[in-house]
């Protein structure tokens, strides 16, 4: 899913029919693409109150593209998207709420129990528990076998950020956001580079 936004907003486009051309061009892609920051930064910040993720994990993995001002050429958009449209899931090494320690492996052992890997995806309900599954790859990834024996094994993936970016109502909130934002910051960067037009900037 994308997040786009384009001129379409009655009072910037009466802004825009006024304005010198050139001038409206370059306040208009700026004003986009400082709108879509701010819908990132918005994004992350949904994400994360959501879901067990850090903000840096999130917002590499939300990306922009970035309107931008060529002569000669009118009508400019830009996009907010999750992910990189391939990658879907994530390792459960994300959310792994609490590591197993050596020790307590050992001291399962003697026991004849197995210590379980517990797993929180979503920050509100409960921990998940995923039997049998244990660390691999110098502790980058979950692993499960998929028989009673050793081998083989396969990765355990869950949700990612792309995934998340598609939930419903962290996209209505974000998008409330652009349209909020984006008259407004269209008027302060119109204002700008009128003024520099101008020779007063």
């Amino acid at each position: 899913m994308l997040i786009s936004i384009k001129t379409d907003f009655a009072g910037v486009q009466k802004a825009l029919d006024e304005m010198q051309r050139g001038v409206r061009e370059k306040a208009l892609a700026s004003a986009i693409n400082k709108t879509m920051e701010q819908a990132r930064t918005q994004m992350t910040r949904e994400i994360t109150s959501e879901y067990s993720v850090d903000r840096a994990y999130v917002r590499d993995r939300l990306r922009i593209r970035r309107a931008s001002f060529k002569a000669g050429v009118f009508g400019m958009s830009a996009e907010l998207v999750g992910g990189d449209g391939k990658k879907r899931s994530a390792n459960m090494i994300r959310f792994v709420n609490k590591f197993v320690t050596m020790a307590e492996i050992r001291k399962a052992a003697k026991k004849g129990t197995t210590p379980q890997l517990q797993f929180k995806v979503r920050k509100t309900g409960g921990k998940k528990v995923i039997t049998g599954a244990f660390i691999g790859n110098n502790g980058r990834t979950v692993f499960i076998r998929t028989t009673d024996k050793r081998l083989p094994i396969k990765a355990v993936q869950t949700i990612d950020v792309a995934s998340m970016f598609n939930q419903r109502r962290i996209n209505a909130r974000v998008v409330g956001l652009i349209n909020e934002k984006f008259p407004e910051l269209f008027a302060r960067e119109a204002r700008y580079f009128t003024d520099k037009f101008n020779g007063k900037a």
